[in-house]
C-alpha cells in the first residue's frame, strides 16, 4: 500500500489546488472574491486513507487527491476582511434595516402568537421566490409574491387561533413542497437554489437594497400609524372589538405588513431560518422587559446585533450567514433567560425578609 505524501498547496501546488478546488465549488465566493483556505488543502496518494478529521468528500486530482482538512481557518479567516465589509456594504445596510423592523413587528407577532405564522409566510415566500428563479423572473417579486398570497390567506381565514394554526400547517407543507419542485427543475447555479434556504450575503445588489429600504420603511410607517390600536388588539382582543376597534382589518393589514418584511428577510437569512429576526430578538427582549416602550426598544436591538453581527461574522468565514445569525440570536436569547431566572430567584429570596420586616 503506498505511503501517505502530504504536500502543502502553499509551497508546491497552490495554483492547482485553487483550480480542482473552484472547479467543484469546493471555495466560498464573496461578490466575485473567491475565498479558499489554502494551506488547509493537501494532496493524499489515490488509495491512502485520509486521516481523522479530514473531510470525507476528496477530488481527484491526476494521480493524487485532495483531502480538504477542517479546523478554524476554515471557520474564520480575516485576511482581506477591510476590502470585503467595503464590498458588501449593501448587505450590511440591509441586515442593519431588517434587525430593527424585524425586531419591532417581532413584539405584536409574540403578542398575537403568530411565531408560526412567520414561518408559514416564509415556506410560501421561499415557494415564489423558488419560482421566480425557475422562469427567469425577479427573485424579489416571486418572494413578495408568495408571501403576501399566505398573508392574506392567513389574516382572510385564520382569525381564531385554532383555525389559523390549521391553516398555517396545511400552508408550510405545501409551499416547501412547491419549492423543492421549482428548485428540482432549475439547471442553473447549485448557489442561488442553497441561498434562499439558508440567506446569501452577497446577494444584495443597489437595486435590490433600494427595495429592502422602501418596503421596510413602509412596514415602519405602517406599523408606527396602527401602533397603540394594534398594541391593545394584541392584549385584548375581546376589549377592543367593544371600544370599536376594526379587529378584523387591523389583524389582516399587520399580515400583509408581516409578509412583507419576511420576503424581504428571506433573502438575507434563507427562509428555514427567518424567524431568527423576526421571533427570536422580541422574545429574548420580553424576557427581561415588560414596558410598552422598553419592550420594543430592546427587540430591536437584539434585531440589529443579531442581523449585523451574524454578517460581520460570516464575512470572515466561509460558512453560509444564517448559522452565525441564528446563534447570537440564540445567544441573546439565552442570556436574557438567564437574567430573568436570576431575577425571579432573588425575588424569591427576599419575599421571606420582607414578611419578617412586617
Amino acid at each position: 500500500m503506498p505511503s501517505r505524501t502530504t504536500i502543502t498547496t502553499r509551497e508546491k501546488s497552490h495554483d492547482r489546488a485553487i483550480g480542482c478546488a473552484a472547479a467543484a465549488e469546493n471555495c466560498t465566493f464573496f461578490g466575485g472574491i473567491a475565498r479558499i483556505s489554502a494551506s488547509q488543502l493537501h494532496f493524499s496518494e489515490v488509495g491512502a486513507r485520509p486521516g481523522v478529521g479530514n473531510r470525507a468528500r476528496m477530488l481527484r486530482g491526476g494521480d493524487r487527491m485532495i483531502v480538504h482538512s477542517i479546523d478554524w481557518g476554515d471557520v474564520f479567516s480575516f485576511q482581506d476582511y477591510g476590502a470585503l465589509v467595503a464590498l458588501l456594504a449593501n448587505s450590511i445596510i440591509a441586515g442593519a434595516v431588517l434587525g430593527i423592523v424585524g425586531g419591532l413587528i417581532g413584539v405584536f407577532v409574540m403578542q398575537r402568537d403568530l411565531a408560526f405564522a412567520v414561518h408559514g409566510v416564509s415556506e410560501l415566500s421561499f415557494a415564489g421566490a423558488a419560482a421566480a428563479l425557475l422562469f427567469g423572473g425577479s427573485v424579489v417579486a416571486g418572494s413578495l409574491g408568495g408571501a403576501l398570497v399566505a398573508a392574506i390567506l392567513i389574516g382572510i381565514l385564520g382569525s381564531k387561533a385554532r383555525d389559523r394554526n390549521s391553516i398555517v400547517g396545511v400552508l408550510m407543507p405545501f409551499g416547501l413542497g412547491l419549492g423543492i419542485l421549482f428548485l428540482s427543475l432549475y439547471d442553473g447555479r447549485s448557489a442561488n437554489r442553497f441561498s434562499l434556504l439558508t440567506g446569501q450575503i452577497v446577494s444584495v445588489s443597489s437595486p435590490d437594497l433600494g427595495w429592502l429600504i422602501g418596503i421596510s420603511a413602509f412596514v415602519l410607517i405602517g406599523l408606527l400609524v396602527m401602533w397603540n390600536p394594534l398594541r391593545f388588539d394584541s392584549l385584548d382582543n375581546v376589549a377592543a372589538s367593544a371600544r370599536g376597534i376594526p379587529t378584523g382589518a387591523l389583524s389582516l393589514a399587520f399580515m400583509v405588513l408581516l409578509g412583507l418584511i419576511v420576503a424581504v428577510s428571506v433573502h438575507i437569512i434563507g427562509a428555514l431560518l427567518v424567524m431568527a429576526l423576526l421571533v427570536t430578538p422580541a422574545a429574548a427582549a420580553m424576557r427581561v422587559a415588560a414596558g410598552p416602550l422598553t419592550v420594543p426598544l430592546l427587540a430591536a436591538l437584539f434585531g440589529f446585533v443579531s442581523a449585523v453581527g451574524g454578517i460581520l461574522l460570516a464575512l470572515a468565514g466561509t460558512l453560509p450567514v444564517s448559522p452565525y445569525i441564528t446563534t447570537i440570536s440564540f445567544l441573546l436569547y439565552a442570556g436574557c433567560w438567564l437574567v430573568q431566572r436570576s431575577r425571579a430567584r432573588v425575588t424569591r429570596r427576599s419575599q421571606p425578609v420582607t414578611s419578617a420586616a412586617a
